[in-house]
């Protein structure tokens, strides 16, 4: 009786230690069988960590960065999980997002103020002038729970206009790391493969503009938000490699930023892109360029 005592005591210290609730089952429909699936992994030693654990990894990180893959609703359902339980070992002071646009931000705060005081938001699409390229469907869950935390929901991308002036005349990328050779001939790299190698080679420079200047939008957005911040972002973006971090250290940011990547099982991840993965199932592979193609 007494040992049966002891282990329930047990058990409710660990269900009680920060009541973190587990993580959401998986809805995409392949790779559960894989070797990676569902594992966590720190990059920087190669060590398989638990849930909990990367919570307290991530807890002290003054900005911690989230890449995903936009169409896959795990990604989605586990920033949700995160956002709810960073919580509860830290205060935290705001979330940004790619998927939100500077001219859409006194929309959020109006829509946030609502929310907060207990408001329903009947038509959140027009509410926000949310963007039909991000299916709400997958963004919806989370941007309605943001809405109604104390702490602020924040755009981190640039308006078309700004793009538009992009396109017409590229800036000149200060810093050492974001305009290193390596770093745009790889970003170079992508921006044809996700063209389908059919964009003319006169617009690469003007769209490998864009990308960095997303990139940078983010950075400068991140050391501006309350901290601690958390950036939801494509994991092409949130890569120390290639992305984001590289233009915080040329912005001048202190140590203190965390990178996790979540990846469908099968991809590459390793400790130059970020500081941990964690690996998910995955979503049907689809040939956006079949319908291209003559």
């Amino acid at each position: 009786m007494r040992a049966l005592l002891l282990s329930c005591l047990v058990l409710l210290g660990a269900c009680q230690s920060q009541n973190m609730l587990p993580p959401p089952a998986p809805l995409a429909p392949l790779g559960h069988e894989h070797v990676d699936f569902a594992r966590i992994v720190d990059l920087a030693s190669g060590q398989t960590i638990s849930p909990e654990q990367l919570l307290e990894r991530l807890a002290p990180a003054q900005r911690v960065l989230v890449g995903e893959q936009h169409d896959n609703p795990d990604h989605h359902a586990l920033q949700l999980w995160l956002l709810r339980e960073l919580s509860k070992q830290r205060p935290q002071g705001s979330v940004l997002m790619e998927m939100l646009n500077p001219d859409q931000q006194n929309k959020i705060d109006q829509a946030q103020a609502a929310a907060r005081a207990g408001q329903t938001i009947s038509d959140p699409l027009a509410t926000l002038a949310w963007q039909p390229g991000w299916s709400w469907s997958m963004y919806g869950p989370l941007v309605l729970h943001q809405l109604r935390q104390h702490y602020p929901l924040l755009a981190a991308n640039l308006d078309r206009v700004e793009i538009m002036q992009i396109y017409r005349q590229r800036p000149t990328l200060q810093g050492q790391r974001s305009s290193a050779v390596e770093v745009q001939e790889r970003l170079l790299e992508d921006i044809r493969a996700s063209h389908c190698g059919l964009l003319p080679d006169s617009q690469l420079p003007a769209m490998l503009a864009v990308q960095q200047q997303r990139d940078r939008r983010m950075a400068e957005a991140l050391l501006a938000a309350p901290q601690p911040s958390l950036l939801l972002a494509g994991a092409f973006h949130v890569r120390k490699d290639l992305g984001v971090p590289l233009h915080l250290a040329d912005l001048g940011a202190q140590a203190g930023s965390a990178v996790l990547i979540l990846a469908e099982v099968g991809r590459e991840v390793d400790a130059s892109m970020a500081d941990y993965v964690w690996f998910t199932a995955a979503q049907p592979q689809q040939d956006h360029c079949a319908k291209l193609r003559p």
